[in-house]
């Protein structure tokens, strides 16, 4: 029997990718032992009106000059590419008929697990691939019941069981924007390849 490969999936606007985002997929990669993280910025996303969402040419390349030199990970343009609204359900769905013997693993925060009952055919994508939330420190279990999910059995139970509690990384998207923005520095908050890309073309 061939065994499957393990991999990550890391999805988000990515605007702009920051040291957070590398941090959590290496913490991934770790904990689940996954051979590689796939990063897959999105088109339109579907849960909220992006504010300030730059061009995607431009998220795709400061993704691929973030990560450029670790093997572990890869960009994919699968939601770039695709028309419309990006719905992970779609994208886990044409990953598994491009890559048939791979076992995905779909890395989310805390804020997303209470928030998965929205997302489009949830239950079906609940099939295709396993949840994993990692939770900022200090997490309590019992902070976050079952029925705070608005799943049906027995998948708040399954997804409860599969969280892990990650380093304490405060960098946000929307604070290097700020930053750039009142012209503070971000430097240590992004890689210096993405510091440089921004100043490049003039993002924020």
């Amino acid at each position: 029997m061939v065994q499957r490969k393990k991999v990550g999936i890391l999805g988000g606007t990515f605007n702009p990718i920051h040291n957070g985002h590398l941090i959590l997929a290496q913490s991934a990669i770790e904990a689940l032992e996954l051979a590689q993280v796939l990063f897959i910025p999105c088109l339109t996303p579907p849960h909220k009106v992006p504010t300030g969402l730059i061009a995607p040419s431009h998220r795709v390349g400061m993704v691929h000059s973030a990560i450029e030199n670790d093997l572990r990970f890869e960009l994919n343009k699968t939601e770039i590419e695709r028309d419309g609204v990006s719905y992970a359900v779609d994208t886990v769905s044409a990953l598994r008929e491009e890559f048939p013997n791979t076992e995905f693993f779909f890395i989310i925060g805390a804020d997303t697990l209470k928030e998965l009952y929205l997302w489009r055919n949830i239950y079906n994508l609940l099939e295709m691939c396993t949840f994993v939330t990692f939770s900022r420190p200090p997490l309590k279990m019992d902070t976050i019941k079952p029925e705070d999910l608005n799943l049906d059995p027995p998948w708040c139970e399954t997804l409860l069981k599969n969280i892990v509690v990650g380093r304490q990384i405060d960098i946000s998207s929307s604070e290097i924007r700020y930053r750039i923005a009142e012209g503070m520095s971000i430097r240590y908050l992004v890689p210096p390849s993405v510091e440089m890309y921004i100043a490049e073309h003039r993002l924020y």
